[in-house]
């Protein structure tokens, strides 16, 4: 069973992997939608040609979820704790760079913030119970 081996130190990799796994599909749904949420001012999200741009590359975030609930299935929290770190190290950083530059600071630090719990939580190894 998927939540046989459930502990709450579990909850963060398995926000991250739901939110990855449907967060990216959405774009596919509602462009515009999903570029405002991300934190894309209106000139950007209502732009046509960002739309598909924003599809092709949310794909992979997609992936990568499927991949962290693939593994939680299969109780590897070593390699959740990896993605953790280096996707929230990563990708938070990046994400909130392109954010603060395109003039909405406030979202910007919150993606910081939050990539910056979920990396500290897989550096410390934290899903696996270290």
């Amino acid at each position: 069973m998927f939540f046989s081996h459930f502990h709450p130190r579990h909850i963060p990799a398995l926000l991250a992997g739901t939110t990855m796994t449907f967060g990216g599909m959405w774009p596919m749904l509602d462009a515009p939608g999903a570029m405002r949420e991300f934190g894309y001012p209106d000139r950007i999200a209502d732009s046509p040609e960002a739309a598909p741009v924003m599809v092709v590359g949310n794909v992979r975030t997609t992936i990568i979820g499927v991949l962290m609930l693939l593994f939680y299935s299969r109780a590897q929290y070593d390699t959740l704790d990896t993605f953790l770190a280096v996707t929230g190290a990563y990708a938070g950083l990046v994400d909130s760079y392109v954010v603060w530059r395109q003039g909405r600071p406030g979202q910007a630090v919150f993606r910081l913030l939050s990539s910056g719990f979920l990396s500290l939580w897989g550096v410390l190894g934290w899903t696996a119970g270290r």
